[in-house]
């Protein structure tokens, strides 16, 4: 009797574009439950990007803005937005990864795909805003270019934050 081998195939990863149902349900409950885990942030979190994902899905231009979502063998892991800040500068928004998926790329190949599509949709400069002690996220904007233009302490999401803004030239 031949014996069997178990191998482990080799996990898929992609980025498509967001548009299937579940999706923006999806954005929403991840963030909402990822951060509450991660970072005990309450629930003021979770509206907050209800209301990006509201607002994205009510009423956006699709030559100025895109979202996606990072598939890793089938199942929604990640995404990201890119969305109108002014008529020259985008605005990167609602990035995660979900654990199960880091360190296969989602996070970098989500920024590059929102950075790319900024740049053809001639943007001159993309931002973004994120709180200190997000340090994975941190390296990734860093290595995509981004810089810290701006520190702010605040309390947002039951906690206090030092709320940081990036910024790259496309």
């Amino acid at each position: 009797m031949p014996l069997k081998h178990s191998c482990q195939l080799e996990e898929a990863m992609r980025i498509r574009p967001l548009g299937q149902p579940g999706d923006l349900g999806w954005v929403v409950q991840a963030h909402g439950e990822l951060y509450a885990a991660e970072h005990k942030w309450d629930t003021s979190f979770e509206a907050l990007v209800a209301k990006i994902v509201g607002d994205y899905a009510a009423d956006h231009d699709d030559t100025k803005e895109a979202a996606w979502i990072a598939e890793l063998d089938g199942e929604r892991v990640g995404c990201v937005f890119c969305v109108r800040e002014t008529d020259t500068t985008a605005k990167l928004r609602v990035l995660l990864v979900h654990p199960n998926a880091r360190g296969h790329g989602a996070g970098n190949q989500l920024v590059d795909t929102c950075v790319k599509f900024a740049k053809s949709a001639g943007y001159q400069r993309i931002v973004l805003w994120t709180v200190d002690g997000l340090t994975s996220a941190r390296k990734i904007y860093e290595a995509h270019g981004f810089e810290l233009v701006e520190k702010t302490p605040q309390h947002s999401f039951g906690h206090d934050v030092i709320g940081q803004l990036w910024s790259r030239t496309l």
